[in-house]
């Protein structure tokens, strides 16, 4: 299957649908993470997507609004997204070829906004900060806010969650979205019918599975967390906690040991069904010794808290990748470094 085929399935029996160049394809969101995207919002009777690009966001959005409107700077994008949409049979969405951030103005009162800018700088580097990518929305908020019930902006999945909470403010919700264990996206939602809000409910969402685990950081930094030695089983959460920040709110609510405060693996005696990430037992805990791997040809190698990278350690232990093995190499409660020897839990 193609890499088209897996983002975008539902193109697989669109022979008329034209795709634009790969850097939009590569920025354009996954079908899945679209599809999730559309569940946030309500459904309503406008739509504005400021940021239209590929246009796969609007394609999904408009199914749940009477009228959409895509807009987009470019004119080969808007082009094609006319032609698309067509094929598509979408016949509600509006395209306008326009910056957005003078044509804000003139948009009509919205049910849903949404915002992607890219991230991407002219010699293609990745850009992080909401003000380094284009367009930079920080000082048009307030226009936006006041043509909408609701804001969604999405934003890059590297960009620090303390600061994309301060500089967007009124965030009721945040979403970081994870596809198979990689962190895919941020997603702030702002209600303008709710007032201000206090406190940001973080969702850690993995997809296709759809796993919601939800705190906050008053929750995280009121949480005290236990650690122990490592027992009998061993739990790495899925990415979007760990971007998320949740490392201790995680062990206290599935009733789990820290192996390390530094190391965010975590530990128990008895199996913990449906923990949102990888859940292993432990079969052995070895020194970082070549001598101590003799019987270990291959095994998969994660670092977690450990100064020697993986690529060094494979070297040092003779170690060939795969297998049905897992070893963590981590630092453990009283500062030894050590390997775990794991097998995945069925």
């Amino acid at each position: 299957m193609s890499d088209i085929a897996v983002k975008f399935p539902f193109l697989t029996e669109k022979q008329d649908f034209t795709l634009p160049a790969s850097i939009s394809i590569e920025q354009a969101s996954s079908q899945d993470t679209a599809e999730f995207k559309t569940s946030l919002v309500q459904a309503g009777k406008l739509f504005a997507d400021m940021t239209g690009g590929m246009g796969i966001d609007t394609i999904f959005f408009s199914r749940k609004f009477d009228k959409a409107i895509y807009i987009e700077r470019s004119p080969e994008l808007c082009e094609l997204a006319r032609h698309n949409f067509s094929a598509l049979g979408l016949n509600n969405i509006e395209v306008v070829n326009a910056d957005s951030t003078e044509h804000i103005k003139l948009v009509p009162f919205c049910d849903t906004i949404y915002i992607d800018a890219a991230r991407r700088s002219l010699s293609g580097g990745k850009l992080v900060s909401i003000a380094d990518c284009e367009p930079n929305i920080l000082p048009i908020l307030d226009t936006i806010h006041s043509k909408c019930n609701t804001l969604l902006v999405k934003l890059s999945p590297m960009l620090d969650i303390t600061t994309a909470l301060s500089e967007l403010q009124s965030v009721k919700e945040l979403y970081v979205v994870s596809v198979k264990n990689e962190c895919k996206e941020l997603l702030a939602l702002i209600d303008n019918t709710s007032g201000n809000t206090i406190q940001t409910t973080i969702h850690c969402i993995n997809l296709p599975f759809k796993s919601d685990f939800t705190f906050t950081q008053a929750d995280e930094a009121e949480c005290h967390i236990e650690q122990s030695m490592p027992l009998c089983y061993l739990y790495e959460p899925d990415t979007s906690i760990l971007k998320a920040g949740a490392f201790k709110s995680i062990g206290v609510r599935f009733n789990l040991y820290k192996l390390h405060t530094n190391s965010h693996l975590y530990t128990s005696d008895k199996l913990v069904e449906n923990f949102p990430g990888r859940t292993f037992h432990i079969l052995d805990c070895r020194k970082v010794h070549k001598e101590h791997f003799k019987d270990i040809p291959k095994a998969n190698l994660t670092v977690r808290n450990f100064p020697t990278p993986v690529s060094q350690i494979r070297k040092n232990l003779h170690l060939l990748e795969g297998g049905d093995l897992y070893l963590f190499a981590t630092t453990l409660m009283d500062g030894t470094k050590r390997i775990l020897v794991c097998e995945k839990t069925i």
